[in-house]
């Protein structure tokens, strides 16, 4: 995935639906950007699926290219949620966009 399509479900305010690690997610864009390794990464809150660690819900940071299949949603994002901050330090390469 590229971080214009994630970009855009942050833009939309919609959600956005991809795989990754094996299981599919339903997520809320919160914040893209580059780690300072270059890697590039988005702040979500998923909102249902499936997850590595058994949490199903909650913040995760995804790196985009681990990320496959994905498609903006028509439903509306929940963002804000609470324990969000602009200006995520994971993302010391440059932010793209963000809440």
């Amino acid at each position: 995935m590229d971080a214009s399509t994630a970009c855009a479900a942050l833009l939309a305010g919609k959600r956005l639906e991809l795989r990754y690690d094996g299981f599919s997610r339903v997520v809320e864009v919160h914040a893209v950007g580059m780690t300072k390794e270059h890697n590039w990464i988005m702040r979500v809150w998923q909102v249902r699926g499936g997850s590595v660690h058994d949490e199903p819900v909650g913040w995760k940071s995804m790196r985009l290219a681990a990320s496959f299949s994905a498609r903006i949603i028509k439903e509306k994002s929940m963002a804000p949620r609470p324990g969000y901050k602009p200006g995520d330090r994971a993302m010391s390469g440059g932010i793209k966009c963000q809440l």
